[in-house]
């Protein structure tokens, strides 16, 4: 099992100085080696490999102010420049295969794009010691720092990065640790609609609301962002503003983490065996401009990742289903129509079935990863008999209030 461990560290102004040092130089090192290997493709050198980018940092390299670099650190930005290569490559594979994506080729890094250092190996390049009752990270070539360890780093630590964000710093530990899961039969699994008027709803009944972060501090982050326009580029009183400005939208982040952490822990504890989520394709899905603001603010990626390596460390699944007609379809009799957005109930227009559109919705994808028929409307005894026992939980639901999700976001 792998897991990141990410702690605040309170760097003294000499360790902050050491650490935009190695940013710079990082950044710089990251950029020739880009550059070199799309002068080195130009004039001929069509593969691209490890050992094409070695040769081209040992010319870096003759410039000696990277050599303040760690060694290791350095080997981290030559794979940094490999795989951002193979991910272009990939894009333009999926594109040629019809699939509706950007390609983008590999970017340049200005020093707001270039945030973090990362050390690849635990071989003495960074260590934790205590120090007059406080905690001290030592890392090669920046020095010490007090690191607020709020929680065990379990397993063995395998690399470390440190980042920079809004000139908060903090330190990700990554760890490998061998478990053995157990075993838990599929006996009360869970289908999960993704929404805008509500975050998730689920098949037994189940919605949850998320908070309007975004919508909360909009006010404060317009008004700086007119402030960093009005700036000077290059000005210290601009660098100001937008330092600030980020940390507004750190603090929405923040908050959006938190709440995805909170619920994803909830629904793993409440019971349920296995999750069925849409498979969401959320680039295509922001094209629609009056809606795009709002589907990136849900973060649904984001929170499916997080429910996903939670539920497989209980020993649960997380299965993906073809997202296609799962509002429009009816759960009961598997009738298609059409739904626009306005319509918050579900009516069918054969069998005459009402309930909510997004309860409907996330029956439909539930009986999409139990019955294994990605898209199909068939409807066999089975589909029968979850339909009917979601229908009984959600009768259950509207008269139970103690139920262990509708807690989930008041802590």
């Amino acid at each position: 099992m792998r897991r990141a461990y990410k702690f605040r560290i309170y760097p003294d102004a000499k360790r902050q100085s050491e650490i935009e040092l190695q940013l710079t130089l990082s950044k710089e090192f990251y950029n020739l080696l880009l550059e070199k290997s799309i002068k080195a493709y130009r004039e001929g050198n069509k593969k691209l490999s490890m050992s094409t980018l070695n040769r081209l940092a040992k010319e870096i390299e003759k410039d000696r102010k990277f050599l303040q670099i760690y060694s290791q650190a350095r080997c981290e930005i030559k794979y940094r420049v490999l795989k951002a290569y193979q991910n272009f490559f990939r894009r333009v594979k999926e594109k040629k295969s019809g699939k509706r994506i950007k390609v983008g080729f590999a970017r340049f890094k200005s020093k707001d794009r270039y945030r973090s250092i990362t050390y690849p190996q635990e071989n003495g390049s960074f260590t934790i010691v205590k120090k007059n009752k406080k905690q001290m990270l030592r890392v090669s070539r920046i020095g010490g720092m007090q690191i607020e360890l709020h929680r065990e780093i379990e397993g063995k630590i395998k690399t470390l990065t440190i980042k920079k964000r809004a000139r908060e710093y903090s330190a990700i530990f990554t760890t490998v640790k061998e478990i053995e899961l157990p075993k838990v039969e599929d006996t009360n699994p869970a289908g999960i609609d993704m929404g805008l008027n509500s975050f998730i709803a689920l098949s037994d009944g189940t919605k949850i609301e998320k908070p309007k972060f975004a919508k909360k501090a909009e006010k404060h982050i317009a008004r700086w962002q007119r402030i960093v326009a009005k700036r000077q580029k290059g000005s210290k009183r601009r660098e100001k503003a937008k330092l600030n400005l980020q940390r507004k939208w750190e603090h929405v982040a923040n908050q959006s983490n938190d709440f995805a952490h909170k619920l994803s822990d909830k629904l793993v504890n409440s019971g349920y065996t296995s999750f069925a989520v849409e498979d969401l394709h959320i680039q295509n899905m922001a094209k629609n401009h009056n809606l795009a603001q709002s589907i990136h603010n849900a973060s649904w990626s984001r929170f499916i990742q997080m429910l996903s390596y939670k539920a497989e460390s209980a020993s649960m699944k997380v299965i993906k289903v073809d997202a296609r007609n799962t509002s429009k379809e009816c759960s009961s009799c598997g009738n298609v129509q059409d739904m626009p957005l306005s319509k918050r109930t579900y009516t069918c227009n054969r069998c005459g079935m009402q309930m909510d559109r997004d309860i409907n919705a996330s029956i439909n994808i539930l009986n999409r990863a139990t019955l294994g028929q990605r898209g199909s409307h068939a409807q066999g005894d089975m589909a029968s008999a979850i339909q009917q026992e979601s229908k009984s939980r959600i009768e259950e639901l509207r008269t139970d209030k103690t139920h262990p999700l509708l807690d989930a976001v008041t802590a």
